[in-house]
């Protein structure tokens, strides 16, 4: 397997003109296995499906002659100011889809002013996805070794990082068919740079009907983790912490109850548990369990600014970007990054002003019909 190479100064595709439009692009010059790894979802990737689906049934009933102007569209994640609210999700091994990585993507969120999440198995060590300018929030896997989680935590704060984001729902790497076909195996030039030497070795050892990255994870990660261990990893830092993976509203309450900042509702885009619920299905009643405590943000199929609006109008503080994003490096590099991010604004503005909304919060007193409703 090889990994794209370079397209700096390749012209813009004038056909892609949304978010969405980026995946076709994206299939075009990646590596087969690649595309799988990165599009993919688990079992019979019913979930991944349902994501979408649900995003489509839900509509939001705009207002008129209110006389909204054209709207902003900044607003608060994690406790600062943001340009839009939406954030680029966690996503591993981006040297996968690009030679400069998390570097390109993280400049590109520094340039549209919105949070770029730095993932623990990022292929750029954390100190350099910081060292971009932008806001960066650190995504924690709970890993087999205290010790070094720990460490990540130190580096992360010493790095700079504003939040903190513990992701909860991979006790075990869901069963990925596509990689397990692929017998998928990372490429020698892409490593986790955040884990010390050698800690991914088996990330790297191919093996017919094996996806290699599921046996590394599978023996990295600690796969029984606790509320004890959450409230653990409060008490050891001060920065806002955000609990991604969570659909369960009692697990919502829960994580408030020890000290969460934000919830992220989330189903990892239908990569983990094959069979659980649309994240947007489960936004109402996670945020009714929250009850304000905390910022709930939506994580899963999003696709466009017509998406992030539906997450506000259902009462989200904002949403998680991933795939759009990691499609837009693999065309185009930093370029096509900050082209996707330029696409979602534009989006989210058209949406806003097509809604009868001056600003994001306004879009919260939308109302929104779901499924049967409409």
């Amino acid at each position: 397997m090889s990994t794209p190479e370079s397209t700096a100064g390749r012209p813009a595709d004038d056909r892609v003109v949304c978010l969405a439009d980026f995946a076709g692009a994206a299939r075009a010059v990646l590596p087969a296995d690649v595309w799988d790894f990165v599009s993919g979802g688990s079992g019979a990737e019913t979930t991944l499906a349902a994501n979408r689906a649900a995003l489509d049934r839900v509509a939001v009933l705009p207002r008129v002659l209110r006389g909204a102007g054209v709207p902003r569209l900044d607003t608060m994640l994690a406790g600062r100011p943001a340009a839009l609210p939406a954030a680029v999700a966690p996503m591993a091994y981006q040297r996968l889809v690009h030679p400069d990585g998390e570097r390109a993507l993280a400049t590109a969120a520094r340039g549209a002013g919105v949070p770029y999440v730095a993932s623990t198995l990022g292929s750029c060590p954390v100190e350099e996805v910081a060292a971009t300018g932008a806001d960066v929030w650190f995504q924690l896997y709970w890993l087999r070794d205290r010790a070094l989680v720990v460490d990540l935590l130190a580096r992360a704060e010493e790095a700079g990082c504003s939040a903190l984001m513990v992701t909860v729902d991979v006790p075990v790497l869901g069963r990925r068919l596509r990689d397990l076909r692929n017998a998928f195996r990372l490429p020698a030039g892409v490593v986790a740079a955040n884990l010390p030497g050698g800690r991914d070795d088996l990330a790297h050892q191919g093996t017919p009907g094996v996806s290699a990255v599921a046996a590394d994870s599978g023996a990295a990660f600690a796969p029984a983790l606790t509320w004890s261990d959450l409230a653990w990893l409060r008490s050891e830092t001060r920065l806002p912490l955000l609990v991604k993976g969570v659909l369960d509203p009692r697990d919502a309450a829960l994580a408030v109850s020890v000290g969460a900042d934000a919830v992220v509702v989330s189903n990892h885009g239908g990569r983990q548990f094959d069979g659980a619920p649309a994240t947007v299905t489960m936004l109402p009643e996670v945020l009714a369990a929250v009850d304000g405590r905390a910022e709930v943000l939506l994580d899963s199929g999003v696709r466009s600014g017509t998406d992030v609006l539906r997450a506000l109008a259902l009462g989200a503080t904002g949403v998680l970007v991933g795939r759009p994003m990691l499609w837009a490096l693999a065309v185009d590099g930093r370029a096509g990054a900050e082209r996707a991010l330029s696409m979602l604004a534009e989006e989210l503005r058209d949406a806003l002003a097509l809604a009868g909304c001056a600003d994001p919060t306004e879009a919260r007193d939308l109302r929104v019909l779901t499924g049967g409703d409409r």
